[in-house]
């Protein structure tokens, strides 16, 4: 980079704190280190022009998890650990909400939705007979029940008649989200700079050798919040998870309201306003979708318009006006990684494809860390 010696004195000399990725996580940690130390010098780092991942390409939902996905966690996660999982994202909300304000983010609690497709009897049946033992081992969390059972009033079909609703899940703008966060660090003395990689970091004696291609500075500690992009720092516990995503253009007359889960939460669809947003579809290629490329697949992207046909908007004209995907961060633990990882360095990330919900609260711990 052919920096002027004004930039490098005013953008890169003197840093205190250093944060990889701009996204929720990034931001709320750099805003509660702002809080903690006032009078720090805190820079963030973006390799995108906007926060790269899902941080503004997830789906908007405020969700802590569908009943049958908390049943399959249970397969693999003990009951204690589900249920703190539960109650991070849960705190992970109320701290996003409080920060930004509900109209900031157009936070709308139309409550969310699970449906089960005809031939998934076993599955119905099994959310139908533990849902009184999930909502009782969840009711220290919300004070009473969560989940109850509703007959469709929406007209799916090859449903069953039953959906299950859950009252405290809700959807949220997340452009506005983001812009909101983002302006708040701005207000906050927060350096962001875009589209800058960081290639490689050494710790030194005196701090932190950060390197942008063939430009290095020295910050004295040093924050990754890259989720998805983050297996080279964490030994390979975070695997990217690739998430297709599609949106219609309005349906006049849509009356559907709300946010909606299908097959474990692999996929996912809401309204806004009259139009249908509906993503997911990675459990059809689970290798295929293990990639930190951004890109579209006809398998999936068929499949989602072949749900939103014959099951979501049946008998309904449509059209699909635009495509994306996303990267989120997984791993064989749906518990988020907060740690440090050696003097200098620290990492919050493996969100769990839950950032929304989580992501305020993990960058309140990553900036606990220091």
């Amino acid at each position: 980079m052919d920096l002027s010696y004004w930039e490098i004195k005013n953008w890169f000399t003197n840093v205190d704190y250093t944060i990889v990725g701009s996204g929720i996580v990034g931001i709320h940690a750099a805003l509660h280190l702002r809080e903690r130390f006032p009078e720090s010098k805190i820079l963030v780092l973006e390799k995108g022009m906007l926060p790269q991942g899902a941080s503004t390409k997830n789906a908007g939902f405020a969700c802590f998890g569908s009943l049958s996905e908390i049943i399959d966690d249970l397969r693999n996660h003990a009951e204690e650990e589900v249920i703190n999982l539960i109650r991070r994202r849960w705190e992970g909300l109320q701290l996003l909400r409080k920060r930004l304000g509900d109209s900031q983010i157009d936070f709308k609690p139309y409550g969310g939705y699970e449906l089960f497709l005809k031939d998934d009897n076993n599955g119905f049946a099994e959310a139908q007979s533990r849902m009184p033992f999930i909502n009782e081992i969840l009711k220290p969390i919300f004070r009473s029940d969560v989940f109850s059972k509703e007959v469709d009033r929406f007209g799916f079909q090859q449903t069953n008649e039953y959906l299950f609703f859950n009252p405290f899940e809700a959807q949220i703008d997340t452009g506005n989200m983001m812009q909101a966060l983002l302006k708040q660090a701005i207000s906050e003395n927060i350096l962001i700079l875009n589209q800058q990689t960081v290639t490689a970091y050494h710790e030194k004696t005196a701090g932190v050798e950060v390197v942008l291609g063939d430009f290095s500075f020295l910050t004295q500690k040093l924050l990754f919040a890259t989720n998805g992009f983050a297996s080279g720092i964490t030994g390979g516990e975070v695997k990217p998870a690739r998430a297709q995503v599609l949106i219609t253009a309005p349906i006049p007359g849509l009356d559907i309201r709300g946010t909606f889960h299908l097959d474990k939460g692999y996929y996912y669809f809401r309204n806004i306003g009259e139009r249908i947003l509906f993503g997911g579809g990675r459990n059809l290629d689970f290798d295929g979708e293990t990639t930190t490329e951004f890109g579209l697949t006809e398998k999936i992207q068929n499949r989602l318009e072949q749900l939103l046909k014959e099951v979501i908007l049946p008998g309904r004209d449509f059209r699909i006006e635009h495509r994306w995907s996303g990267i989120m961060g997984m791993g064989a633990s749906k518990n988020p990684i907060v740690s440090r990882l050696s003097e200098r360095v620290y990492c919050g990330v493996r969100l769990g494809g839950m950032g929304v919900a989580i992501g305020s609260l993990v960058g309140k711990e990553l900036a606990d860390l220091v």
